[in-house]
């Protein structure tokens, strides 16, 4: 069976004050839409006004941790092999799991979907 692959349009937060920011102050993340903090292996949701996705990735990309839903308020845990981060939209990051390896595409990051990830 063929590898289904969901393209999302991403933003990067690679300079200590795009990472501080990151997502706050907005009122939402646009599905299709995320961003790529790195590097960072602990994120927080303080002053956010919706719930994100979090996605910690390692060196190659492979997905280490997956926070789904974290809400407005709250912290993650420190991922110690996360040297990255990718915030999503709430439910963005269903049918992913640890182990998977993601492709970053200039500003598009892709996401293997479906059952034969």
């Amino acid at each position: 069976m063929e590898e289904q692959r969901k393209k999302i349009r991403l933003e990067r937060a690679e300079t200590m004050m795009s990472r501080m920011i990151g997502l706050l102050g907005r009122s939402s993340l646009k599905p299709g839409h995320g961003m790529l903090i790195a590097p960072c292996n602990q994120v927080h949701t303080c002053f956010m006004r919706f719930r994100i996705d979090v996605v910690f990735l390692d060196r190659e990309n492979r997905i280490v941790k997956i926070c789904p839903a974290m809400r407005p308020w709250r912290l993650t845990p420190m991922v110690l092999k996360a040297k990255a981060v990718l915030e999503l939209p709430e439910g963005e990051s269903a049918g992913l799991e640890a182990g998977r390896q993601l492709t970053i595409e200039q500003e598009r990051i892709v996401l293997p979907q479906g059952p034969d990830l």
